[in-house]
Protein backbone atom coordinates (compact mmCIF):
# COMPACT_ATOMS: atom_id res chain seq x y z
CA UNK A 1 0.00 0.00 0.00
CA UNK A 2 1.11 3.53 -0.63
CA UNK A 3 2.75 5.84 1.83
CA UNK A 4 0.25 7.94 3.70
CA UNK A 5 1.25 11.45 4.64
CA UNK A 6 -0.53 14.25 6.38
CA UNK A 7 0.65 17.81 6.20
CA UNK A 8 -0.88 21.18 6.87
CA UNK A 9 -2.57 23.09 4.09
CA UNK A 10 -1.76 26.34 5.85
CA UNK A 11 0.34 28.83 3.87
CA UNK A 12 3.49 28.20 5.93
CA UNK A 13 4.53 24.95 4.20
CA UNK A 14 3.85 26.36 0.74
CA UNK A 15 0.12 25.66 0.30
CA UNK A 16 -2.11 28.64 -0.19
CA UNK A 17 -5.85 29.01 -0.75
CA UNK A 18 -7.09 30.69 -3.89
CA UNK A 19 -9.42 33.55 -3.08
CA UNK A 20 -11.59 33.19 -6.16
CA UNK A 21 -13.87 30.28 -6.90
CA UNK A 22 -13.14 28.65 -10.20
CA UNK A 23 -14.18 25.63 -12.16
CA UNK A 24 -17.18 23.40 -11.40
CA UNK A 25 -19.30 26.06 -13.07
CA UNK A 26 -17.96 28.66 -10.65
CA UNK A 27 -18.42 26.54 -7.55
CA UNK A 28 -15.06 24.92 -6.98
CA UNK A 29 -13.77 24.89 -3.37
CA UNK A 30 -11.48 27.85 -2.91
CA UNK A 31 -8.63 25.68 -1.64
CA UNK A 32 -9.17 22.68 -3.92
CA UNK A 33 -6.03 21.18 -5.46
CA UNK A 34 -5.46 20.33 -9.06
CA UNK A 35 -5.35 16.55 -8.93
CA UNK A 36 -3.00 14.70 -11.20
CA UNK A 37 -4.59 11.24 -11.24
CA UNK A 38 -2.48 8.37 -12.45
CA UNK A 39 -2.70 4.65 -12.05
CA UNK A 40 -0.46 3.10 -9.47
CA UNK A 41 1.36 0.22 -11.13
CA UNK A 42 4.20 -0.38 -8.72
CA UNK A 43 3.74 -3.03 -6.07
CA UNK A 44 2.18 -1.33 -3.03
CA UNK A 45 4.22 -0.85 0.09
CA UNK A 46 2.89 -1.36 3.63
CA UNK A 47 0.63 1.50 4.65
CA UNK A 48 2.47 4.03 6.77
CA UNK A 49 0.92 6.89 8.63
CA UNK A 50 2.70 9.95 9.82
CA UNK A 51 1.51 13.26 11.15
CA UNK A 52 3.50 16.49 11.15
CA UNK A 53 2.51 19.97 12.36
CA UNK A 54 2.52 22.73 9.76
CA UNK A 55 5.65 24.18 11.29
CA UNK A 56 7.50 20.86 11.04
CA UNK A 57 10.78 22.15 9.58
CA UNK A 58 10.86 25.20 11.83
CA UNK A 59 10.13 23.06 14.87
CA UNK A 60 12.87 20.57 13.97
CA UNK A 61 15.36 23.43 13.58
CA UNK A 62 14.21 24.88 16.89
CA UNK A 63 14.65 21.55 18.66
CA UNK A 64 18.12 21.14 17.12
CA UNK A 65 19.04 24.64 18.28
CA UNK A 66 17.82 23.96 21.80
CA UNK A 67 19.77 20.68 21.94
CA UNK A 68 22.93 22.38 20.70
CA UNK A 69 22.49 25.21 23.19
CA UNK A 70 22.12 22.72 26.01
CA UNK A 71 25.21 20.85 24.81
CA UNK A 72 23.50 17.50 24.42
CA UNK A 73 26.11 14.79 24.09
CA UNK A 74 28.81 16.92 25.74
CA UNK A 75 30.20 16.54 29.23
CA UNK A 76 29.23 19.53 31.32
CA UNK A 77 28.51 20.22 34.97
CA UNK A 78 24.98 20.03 36.29
CA UNK A 79 23.05 23.25 35.87
CA UNK A 80 20.35 24.71 38.03
CA UNK A 81 18.85 26.62 35.08
CA UNK A 82 15.15 25.99 34.50
CA UNK A 83 14.17 23.86 31.49
CA UNK A 84 13.23 25.71 28.29
CA UNK A 85 9.63 26.80 27.93
CA UNK A 86 7.36 24.66 25.73
CA UNK A 87 6.64 25.75 22.17
CA UNK A 88 3.04 26.91 21.75
CA UNK A 89 1.55 27.09 18.25
CA UNK A 90 -1.71 28.90 17.53
CA UNK A 91 -3.36 27.72 14.29
CA UNK A 92 -4.66 30.21 11.76
CA UNK A 93 -8.37 31.11 12.02
CA UNK A 94 -10.75 29.02 9.90
CA UNK A 95 -14.41 29.20 9.10
CA UNK A 96 -16.85 27.01 11.02
CA UNK A 97 -20.23 25.90 9.69
CA UNK A 98 -23.08 23.90 11.23
CA UNK A 99 -23.41 20.21 10.40
CA UNK A 100 -26.18 19.21 8.01
CA UNK A 101 -26.44 15.66 9.38
CA UNK A 102 -27.91 15.52 12.88
CA UNK A 103 -25.41 14.29 15.47
CA UNK A 104 -22.45 14.54 13.09
CA UNK A 105 -19.70 17.19 12.86
CA UNK A 106 -18.83 19.39 9.90
CA UNK A 107 -15.52 19.60 8.05
CA UNK A 108 -15.34 22.96 6.29
CA UNK A 109 -13.01 24.53 3.76
CA UNK A 110 -10.81 27.38 4.92
CA UNK A 111 -13.30 30.13 4.07
CA UNK A 112 -16.35 28.00 4.85
CA UNK A 113 -17.65 28.11 1.28
CA UNK A 114 -18.10 24.33 1.29
CA UNK A 115 -18.31 21.53 3.84
CA UNK A 116 -19.15 17.89 4.42
CA UNK A 117 -20.03 15.99 7.60
CA UNK A 118 -18.50 13.02 9.41
CA UNK A 119 -19.73 10.84 12.32
CA UNK A 120 -18.81 11.78 15.90
CA UNK A 121 -16.10 9.10 16.12
CA UNK A 122 -14.18 10.70 13.24
CA UNK A 123 -11.55 13.42 13.74
CA UNK A 124 -12.07 16.53 11.57
CA UNK A 125 -8.74 17.94 10.40
CA UNK A 126 -9.69 20.58 7.81
CA UNK A 127 -6.24 22.20 7.85
CA UNK A 128 -4.54 18.95 6.80
CA UNK A 129 -3.93 17.57 3.33
CA UNK A 130 -2.99 13.96 2.81
CA UNK A 131 -2.77 11.34 0.11
CA UNK A 132 -0.63 9.07 -2.02
CA UNK A 133 1.07 9.18 -5.41
CA UNK A 134 -1.61 10.12 -7.90
CA UNK A 135 -4.22 11.50 -5.49
CA UNK A 136 -4.13 14.26 -2.89
CA UNK A 137 -6.95 15.20 -0.53
CA UNK A 138 -7.51 18.50 1.27
CA UNK A 139 -10.01 19.54 3.98
CA UNK A 140 -9.43 16.17 5.63
CA UNK A 141 -11.03 14.05 8.33
CA UNK A 142 -9.77 10.77 9.79
CA UNK A 143 -11.09 7.60 11.38
CA UNK A 144 -8.33 6.42 13.71
CA UNK A 145 -5.47 5.16 11.52
CA UNK A 146 -7.58 3.18 9.08
CA UNK A 147 -9.87 5.63 7.37
CA UNK A 148 -10.21 9.15 6.11
CA UNK A 149 -11.99 11.63 3.87
CA UNK A 150 -11.19 14.72 1.86
CA UNK A 151 -11.76 16.74 -1.29
CA UNK A 152 -9.88 16.63 -4.59
CA UNK A 153 -10.42 17.30 -8.31
CA UNK A 154 -10.34 15.24 -11.48
CA UNK A 155 -9.69 16.75 -14.95
CA UNK A 156 -12.84 15.15 -16.36
CA UNK A 157 -16.22 16.52 -17.37
CA UNK A 158 -18.07 13.20 -17.06
CA UNK A 159 -19.15 12.89 -13.44
CA UNK A 160 -19.39 9.11 -13.43
CA UNK A 161 -15.90 8.82 -14.91
CA UNK A 162 -14.51 11.34 -12.39
CA UNK A 163 -16.00 9.46 -9.43
CA UNK A 164 -14.71 6.11 -10.75
CA UNK A 165 -11.23 7.46 -11.41
CA UNK A 166 -10.88 8.91 -7.90
CA UNK A 167 -12.22 5.72 -6.28
CA UNK A 168 -9.89 3.51 -8.32
CA UNK A 169 -6.83 5.71 -7.78
CA UNK A 170 -7.29 5.85 -4.01
CA UNK A 171 -8.15 2.16 -3.61
CA UNK A 172 -5.13 1.14 -5.69
CA UNK A 173 -2.67 3.57 -4.11
CA UNK A 174 -3.77 3.17 -0.49
CA UNK A 175 -4.59 -0.53 -0.36
CA UNK A 176 -3.22 -2.24 -3.47
CA UNK A 177 -5.10 -5.08 -5.05
CA UNK A 178 -7.77 -4.72 -7.71
CA UNK A 179 -10.77 -2.62 -6.61
CA UNK A 180 -14.25 -3.69 -7.62
CA UNK A 181 -16.15 -0.54 -8.59
CA UNK A 182 -19.92 -0.76 -8.36
CA UNK A 183 -22.49 0.99 -10.55
CA UNK A 184 -22.85 4.74 -10.14
CA UNK A 185 -25.86 6.43 -8.55
CA UNK A 186 -27.35 9.89 -9.06
CA UNK A 187 -26.95 12.51 -6.35
CA UNK A 188 -27.12 16.29 -5.88
CA UNK A 189 -24.94 18.97 -4.37
CA UNK A 190 -26.69 22.00 -2.87
CA UNK A 191 -25.30 25.39 -3.84
CA UNK A 192 -25.12 28.37 -1.48
CA UNK A 193 -28.29 29.86 -2.98
CA UNK A 194 -30.27 26.69 -2.21
CA UNK A 195 -30.42 25.34 -5.75
CA UNK A 196 -28.87 21.99 -6.64
CA UNK A 197 -26.46 20.69 -9.26
CA UNK A 198 -26.15 17.08 -10.45
CA UNK A 199 -23.62 14.73 -8.86
CA UNK A 200 -22.64 11.10 -9.15
CA UNK A 201 -21.78 8.63 -6.37
CA UNK A 202 -19.57 5.55 -6.86
CA UNK A 203 -18.56 2.94 -4.26
CA UNK A 204 -15.55 0.65 -4.68
CA UNK A 205 -14.50 -2.34 -2.58
CA UNK A 206 -10.98 -3.71 -2.38
CA UNK A 207 -9.12 -6.54 -0.70
CA UNK A 208 -5.70 -5.10 0.25
CA UNK A 209 -2.63 -6.76 -1.23
CA UNK A 210 -1.02 -6.72 2.24
CA UNK A 211 -2.61 -6.15 5.68
CA UNK A 212 -0.39 -3.21 6.68
CA UNK A 213 -0.62 -1.47 10.05
CA UNK A 214 -4.40 -1.64 10.15
CA UNK A 215 -4.61 -5.36 9.38
CA UNK A 216 -7.35 -4.39 6.93
CA UNK A 217 -8.83 -7.38 5.13
CA UNK A 218 -11.52 -5.48 3.26
CA UNK A 219 -11.82 -1.76 2.55
CA UNK A 220 -14.47 0.47 1.02
CA UNK A 221 -14.02 3.73 -0.90
CA UNK A 222 -16.96 6.07 -1.63
CA UNK A 223 -16.69 9.05 -3.99
CA UNK A 224 -19.04 11.82 -5.10
CA UNK A 225 -18.24 13.88 -8.22
CA UNK A 226 -19.91 17.17 -9.14
CA UNK A 227 -19.44 20.15 -11.44
CA UNK A 228 -17.42 19.32 -14.53
CA UNK A 229 -18.74 22.21 -16.65
CA UNK A 230 -15.31 23.82 -16.97
CA UNK A 231 -13.52 20.55 -17.69
CA UNK A 232 -12.71 19.73 -14.05
CA UNK A 233 -14.93 17.88 -11.59
CA UNK A 234 -14.82 18.25 -7.83
CA UNK A 235 -14.68 14.94 -5.96
CA UNK A 236 -15.39 14.13 -2.30
CA UNK A 237 -13.76 10.90 -1.08
CA UNK A 238 -14.33 8.76 2.04
CA UNK A 239 -12.56 5.47 2.71
CA UNK A 240 -12.20 3.02 5.60
CA UNK A 241 -11.74 -0.54 6.74
CA UNK A 242 -15.16 -2.10 6.24
CA UNK A 243 -15.03 -3.45 9.80
CA UNK A 244 -14.79 0.09 11.18
CA UNK A 245 -17.20 2.00 8.97
CA UNK A 246 -20.15 0.61 7.04
CA UNK A 247 -20.55 1.24 3.32
CA UNK A 248 -23.71 3.25 3.98
CA UNK A 249 -21.85 5.53 6.40
CA UNK A 250 -19.12 6.33 3.89
CA UNK A 251 -21.69 7.03 1.22
CA UNK A 252 -23.57 9.33 3.59
CA UNK A 253 -20.35 11.25 4.26
CA UNK A 254 -19.76 12.08 0.60
CA UNK A 255 -23.44 12.83 -0.02
CA UNK A 256 -23.34 15.45 2.78
CA UNK A 257 -21.04 17.70 0.71
CA UNK A 258 -22.60 21.10 0.04
CA UNK A 259 -21.81 24.77 -0.54
CA UNK A 260 -22.50 26.98 2.46
CA UNK A 261 -24.31 30.36 2.49
CA UNK A 262 -22.31 33.26 3.92
CA UNK A 263 -24.88 33.66 6.68
CA UNK A 264 -24.08 30.15 7.98
CA UNK A 265 -20.33 30.73 8.26
CA UNK A 266 -18.48 31.90 11.34
CA UNK A 267 -14.79 32.33 12.09
CA UNK A 268 -13.09 30.23 14.70
CA UNK A 269 -9.52 29.76 15.88
CA UNK A 270 -8.56 26.23 16.97
CA UNK A 271 -7.02 25.99 20.45
CA UNK A 272 -3.23 26.34 20.64
CA UNK A 273 -1.12 23.19 20.55
CA UNK A 274 1.78 22.84 22.97
CA UNK A 275 4.91 20.87 22.05
CA UNK A 276 7.54 20.11 24.67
Amino acid sequence: MGVFSRRSEDPAPGYEDNAALRGFGGYEPADAPRARPKRIRARPKPLKWRRAPWFGLVFIALVAGVLNALGVGKQHPASSSPPPAPVVVTPSPRAAVPAAVAGWQSVAGRDGSYAYDVPPNWEPSPGTQHGWDGIRLITSAFLAKCGGAGVTTEPLTDLDAAARTAATDLATAAYGGSPQVGPGADAQVTKADGTAIPARVVVAEVTPAAPGECATRHAVVATLAFGGNSGTSGVVVAYADSDRSAREELERIVRSYRFVPVTDRSTTTPPPTTYR
